[in-house]
């Protein structure tokens, strides 16, 4: 039996988007597009006419913008949707807002600048989608600003080593995961590193919306950073960022070197390089993501004795990443997402990991 395929509905204002889009997903056998909406209004009725199994839709349109109708969506008929965002400050912060609210990802608006740009935009639009029809989607719930308190840790325990590092993955639905980790730190957690599979633009926009809800400072990070305790550093998209040692700690090395596992910033490329230089100080977590990006840097990470831990399937949007981490053998633990904030500060601070 042939296997089923997704089943999408576009919607965008632009018959010129429409088209294309129509087109690049067209041209996948295991996609089908069922329809297209100029507006809100009309996906609406089509949503109930067609039941696609994907959304695709656009940020700016008449009558509804996309972010309002995203909200009403997935409260009243939660389904997978993937934001076609333009790359402006202003679309970026709005599709981390979409992110926010469900949306399982986003892609940036195809261009016809060449054949051969438009050939890699579309093989990335056809994953996402495809990702997407998998992805485990639930009903929104209200944004939670204030912390949630970490049980595991009491105020007099945290003492981690100087030289404690935590490096944290993640791709497909690891905007929303790495917020409910983060947001339940504590100001003295160790150093954080971060590698969320994005694009240039979102990553500065992702960061500044962690750095408002959280207790711990978080930015996008630049060259030469320090890693610093009650900091997170999230990897600028486009770029590859790595950990030096330096004598007085960790560093950050942002770099415009080649795609690892097709990625930009790669997970696997930061995890090889502290495992480089270092490994019993390491506490390392794999979150919700497509594909197979650090699963083998992670193994590294814990053959010279990090910490390692991975998100469960039950909690995880696209249970990819953490799946190929753990069938490499190098996730120590598996977790749900609202337990992996604890787990990895106990593990930064266990006597395990001090030097």
């Amino acid at each position: 039996m042939a296997a089923k395929k997704t089943r999408v509905l576009i919607v965008d204002d632009s018959a010129l988007m429409r088209q294309l889009l129509s087109k690049i997903l067209g041209s996948d056998p295991d996609i089908e597009v069922v329809g297209v909406a100029a507006d809100p209004f009309y996906a609406r009725d089509k949503i109930k006419a067609l039941e696609p199994d994907v959304l695709t839709l656009d940020i700016e349109m008449p009558r509804m913008d996309g972010i309002t109708f995203l909200e009403k969506l997935m409260k009243g008929h939660p389904m997978p949707v993937v934001m076609v965002s333009a790359q402006t400050k202003a679309h970026c912060d709005i599709t981390i807002r979409a992110l926010e609210l469900g949306a399982v990802d986003f892609v940036q608006k195809p261009t016809v600048s060449t054949t051969e740009a438009l050939n890699a935009e579309a093989a990335t639009i056809i994953e996402k989608v495809k990702a997407a029809g998998r992805a485990r989607v639930s009903r929104a719930t209200p944004t939670r600003i204030a912390p949630a308190p970490v049980s595991s840790i009491r105020s007099g325990k945290l003492v981690a080593s100087p030289n404690a590092i935590i490096v944290i993955g993640a791709s497909t639905g690891g905007t929303e995961a790495i917020r409910e980790v983060l947001i339940r730190l504590p100001e003295e957690t160790p150093g954080i590193v971060i590698v969320q599979h994005m694009p240039p633009g979102f990553t500065d926009s992702f960061a500044q919306r962690m750095d408002q809800c959280c207790k711990i400072n978080v930015r996008e990070a630049k060259d030469g950073d320090r890693v610093m305790p009650g900091l997170a550093l999230i990897a600028p998209g486009g770029f590859q960022m790595g950990i030096v040692r330096r004598s007085n700690g960790y560093h950050v090395q942002v770099t415009d070197a080649p795609e690892v596992n097709r990625h930009k910033p790669s997970v696997d490329y930061m995890f090889d390089s502290l495992a480089a230089i270092t490994g019993r100080n390491v506490t390392a977590a794999i979150l919700t993501g497509m594909g197979a990006d650090g699963a083998k840097g992670m193994r590294h990470l814990r053959d010279l004795g990090a910490r390692t831990v991975a998100q469960d399937a039950a909690t995880c949007v696209v249970f990819g990443m953490p799946k190929e981490a753990i069938a490499h053998g190098g996730a120590e633990f598996v977790l749900p997402i609202d337990q992996i904030a604890g787990a990895i500060l106990d593990l930064s601070c266990s006597g395990a990991n001090a030097a």
